[in-house]
């Protein structure tokens, strides 16, 4: 386990430079996380002869992408980045990748932010196609943990999202603390666990939406969990005593609300069509 237990200090989180730009490890598995997340639905698609082509799944695509990019980074400034008002004060900021004078790339994602993007970028859609979406949110629900998975081992990769201090075999020396590998964790409970769960009940669902409504619970649930394992934010720490981190507060609300996107999609798809008469 030596070799594990040390990976930081014989890993370099830079990949390969291109002249003075340095691409990260972080950058390729982001990568990899929105192609696996897309060639995972087209997948299902045919696998499940779903009625969904391939130019509308590239469209989709590109507009849930460019949601997520901005929810993601607004959300990160607006939860957990201490100088949140030079940000809003300089929101071109926001995106600037170089920091006096140097390319360091943007730094800080909120998952929860994105999930906002995300539902924007999804609902500009819906309006510019003018189709229901709910069927596509279900596939949408089991492709996301594919990406997920890549994406939380970029984040270990990148030495970043730290665990808490442990005494397990398995931890991972950070400055010379033993640490669990928190990141793993998430990959496995956010990522893997959560999209066998979906696949298998996929067949089984009762409604159209039901799965991305399944899959906000579930992920709420696992990211509460994992985050007990994770080091809180520094510049954050505890929101509420020693124990509940900005993470694990906002997972809570995301459990509500996916509960009562829930019972709505139920309801509204239950409701018997009105009489054209």
């Amino acid at each position: 386990m030596s070799f594990w237990n040390h990976i930081y200090s014989q890993f370099d989180p830079v990949a390969f430079n291109l002249g003075p730009i340095a691409v990260h490890w972080y950058g390729l598995m982001y990568m990899l996380a929105l192609l696996g997340a897309l060639y995972a639905g087209k997948w299902l698609v045919k696998k499940d002869t779903l009625p969904f082509s391939d130019k509308l799944l590239d469209s989709y695509f590109i507009w849930i992408e460019v949601g997520i990019i901005l929810g993601a980074r607004i959300g990160y400034i607006l939860f957990y980045d201490p100088h949140v008002d030079y940000y809003l004060s300089r929101p071109w900021q926001m995106f600037n990748p170089f920091l006096d004078g140097t390319f360091v790339g943007i730094r800080g994602m909120s998952y929860h932010g994105a999930i906002v993007g995300f539902l924007l970028g999804t609902w500009f859609f819906s309006l510019r196609h003018k189709m229901q979406v709910w069927g596509l949110l279900d596939l949408v629900a089991l492709s996301v943990p594919v990406g997920y998975i890549f994406g939380r081992i970029g984040n270990f990769l990148n030495q970043e999202l730290i665990g808490r201090p442990t005494e397990l075999s398995w931890g991972i020396y950070v400055d010379g603390i033993l640490r669990h590998p928190s990141q793993i964790y998430e990959a496995i409970l956010e990522g893997l666990v959560i999209f066998i769960l979906l696949f298998w009940y996929r067949k089984r669902k009762r409604f159209e939406g039901e799965l991305i409504a399944l899959y906000g619970f579930l992920y709420s649930l696992a990211r509460f969990s994992a985050e007990f394992y994770r080091e809180p934010d520094f510049q954050i720490g505890y929101v509420y005593g020693e124990w509940m981190t900005k993470g694990q507060a906002l997972s809570l609300v995301m459990a509500v609300a996916s509960l009562v996107l829930y019972k709505l999609i139920e309801q509204r798809q239950k409701k018997p069509p009105k009489s054209p008469f």
